[in-house]
């Protein structure tokens, strides 16, 4: 799975949560309430947007340095451990504030709903702790795919 499908699939289970809260019927909500679950939910989808930006950038950033590094795998591995290592806090703050999001969305949500994402939720966190090293692992998989193909020709 390509890190990008990956963080895809983990956006996708975090911006689901709202909508398992909507399956049902949920107990009447002031407009008060329901604005500032609106806010919060539009707060964190701008910085999951960030973040999937940033992680882009990382990948972007990673190409390079392996194009930059001409063939010397060992450059190669130590100019791209730091580039996770300087993403690395910024994926752990991400982690931290999804982890924040979903404790402040469980209890609007349904029991059934509560009981997946309670499961779910450490499942995304590890994908998204680790997601700079799969993009890591990714793009030295391309190069070396990358330099296979350049061999055979």
């Amino acid at each position: 799975m390509s890190p990008r499908i990956a963080l895809a699939a983990a956006a996708l289970l975090v911006f689901a949560a709202p909508a398992f809260a909507q399956d049902a019927p949920a107990a009447p909500m002031s407009a008060e309430a329901e604005a500032s679950i609106e806010e919060a939910e539009a707060a964190f989808e701008a910085r999951g947007d960030a973040f999937e930006t940033a992680m882009e950038a990382m990948h972007d950033e990673m190409q390079a340095a392996v194009i930059a590094a001409g063939g010397d795998q060992a450059k190669a591995e130590a100019d791209l451990d730091a580039i996770v290592a300087r993403y690395q806090p910024q994926t752990e703050v991400f982690a931290d504030e999804l982890a924040a999001f979903l404790t402040t969305q469980l209890p609007t949500m349904p029991a059934e709903a509560q009981a997946q994402m309670s499961e779910m939720g450490p499942v995304i966190r590890s994908q998204i702790l680790g997601a700079p090293a799969t993009i890591k692992a990714a793009v030295l998989q391309e190069a070396a795919e990358e330099a296979a193909s350049d061999d055979v020709q």
